[in-house]
């Protein structure tokens, strides 16, 4: 199963600002329903860093300025995937690094959706339902449905 097939959902959870965007505007995105990490881009579109509802909390927390920009708060070493990912891997990779949510990326870097954990462990988990009721059938002799 590749990221793809869950195109809808990451789509839906995409949200992005821009680099000089100040971190209240940024806690406002994140304040939204379904929005987990926030994409900075730079001038052309492309990812510059991530910046997570912890890394607004552990900035207000130490600094409390709410005016600084996106970028002096985002991370810099983003960890995402393609559209052409193995769902699997993807969500191994995102487990052994801790992550709740990891930017699907074109090519070009530019910011295609977002994916929950959640998301692709319920996709995982629904796929070996359906592979285990295949199964199923053809042990029953029913033939594949």
């Amino acid at each position: 199963m590749l990221i793809e097939t869950l195109r809808p959902m990451t789509s839906a959870r995409l949200a992005t600002v821009t680099a000089n965007a100040t971190l209240l505007t940024a806690a406002r995105v994140l304040s939204r329903p379904q929005v987990g990490l926030l994409i900075v881009c730079d001038e052309s579109g492309r990812v510059a860093g991530v910046l997570s509802k912890s890394d607004v909390i552990r900035h207000l927390t130490n600094a409390g300025i709410t005016e600084a920009s996106a970028a002096n708060v985002m991370s810099r070493g983003v960890v995402s995937c393609r559209p052409e990912d193995d769902l699997y891997a993807t969500w191994q990779k995102m487990t052994a690094r801790s992550l709740q949510n990891m930017p699907v990326l074109d090519a070009d870097l530019m910011p295609l959706g977002v994916l929950d954990i959640r998301d692709a462990l319920r996709a995982l988990f629904m796929n070996e339902e359906y592979q285990e009721r295949l199964l199923q059938n053809y042990i029953d002799g029913v033939g594949y449905q």
